[in-house]
This record gives C-alpha cells, sequence and structure tokens, in this order.
C-alpha cells in the first residue's frame, strides 16, 4: 500500500481525521465526540496547518501542526495518527517530514507530547521509537493524558 503524495487537509477530510482518532481513543482519551476536537481539525484545516495521506480507502493518516513564537521558533506536532493498516508502511514519517518542508525555516525547534516509558501505548503503538529514529529526544515530562496515563515532551533541534 504506496500513499498518494501528502496534501493539506480539506473541510471534508473531518470524517477521515474522526475515524483516525476513534483508532486510538484508548490510548489518548475521547477525541471523537469532543467539540474540542472537532474544532481543533477545522481551525488547523482552515489556517493550512493540517495534513493528511490517503489511499483509496480513505485517510492513511493525518496531523496538525502549529508554532509559537520564540527564539530560534518553535513547533509543535499537536496531532499525528496514522492508520493502523499503514503503520510501518513510511506514512507517519512521510507527514511530519512534509509538514518540516512546509512550516519549518531553520533553526527551529520542533516538539511533540507523546506516551511517558510507562504509558501502556509506549511500547503498544511504537510512537517513542518513531520519534526517536526521526531524530527526536526525550526531555521532560509533560501533563498527563485525559486517560490519565503519562506523557513526555519529544525534542528535536533543526540546523
Amino acid at each position: 500500500m504506496t500513499p498518494r503524495p501528502i496534501r493539506p487537509a480539506r473541510p471534508d477530510d473531518l470524517p477521515g481525521f474522526l475515524a483516525l482518532a476513534a483508532e486510538v481513543e484508548h490510548w489518548f482519551g475521547p477525541m471523537v465526540a469532543e467539540p474540542g476536537f472537532r474544532r481543533a481539525v477545522r481551525r488547523s484545516t482552515d489556517r493550512g496547518l493540517a495534513t493528511v495521506a490517503e489511499d483509496g480507502q480513505g485517510l492513511l493518516g493525518g496531523l496538525l501542526f502549529g508554532s509559537t513564537e520564540a527564539t530560534p521558533p518553535l513547533h509543535h506536532l499537536h496531532w499525528l495518527v496514522v492508520a493502523e493498516r499503514a503503520r510501518g508502511t513510511g506514512c507517519g514519517r512521510a507527514l511530519v517530514e512534509d509538514a518540516l518542508r512546509r512550516h519549518v525555516r531553520p533553526p527551529a525547534v520542533l516538539e511533540v507530547v507523546t506516551f511517558g516509558p510507562d504509558h501502556p501505548g509506549a511500547v503498544a503503538s511504537g510512537a517513542r521509537v518513531f520519534y526517536e529514529r526521526l531524530g527526536f529526544t526525550p526531555a521532560e515530562a509533560a501533563e498527563p493524558g485525559p486517560e490519565g496515563g503519562s506523557r513526555q515532551v519529544y525534542r528535536r533541534h533543526l540546523g
């Protein structure tokens, strides 16, 4: 399965984002029924900060990106999910690389909050290994997730 090229999300991708969210709610807590999640997807889409990968069956992955003013600039992977059927295919890497090309001018710092080392999803999802392979390093602990699980900031310095 080869994903089509990564593209900016469109308003009609919301059901695909919700389907991706439904696959990972057991790790991250409720999203699909949460109005705040829907607003975040719409806002990111409207601002050109949401991207997707797809095939003929729907979305393979989605990413919500953001930035804050700092020196050097600080960027955030707010949300990145790859459909179970596409994990291990390079889809997640392609989404991150596309976000870097579109939105980041080095020098900069890129952060993501992912599972803490003791969270059941840390191993099962492969998220920590995924980010480490992309050059991120574990940093400080973050606030627990809505389901009560531990979280940790991962950081990557660019350029």
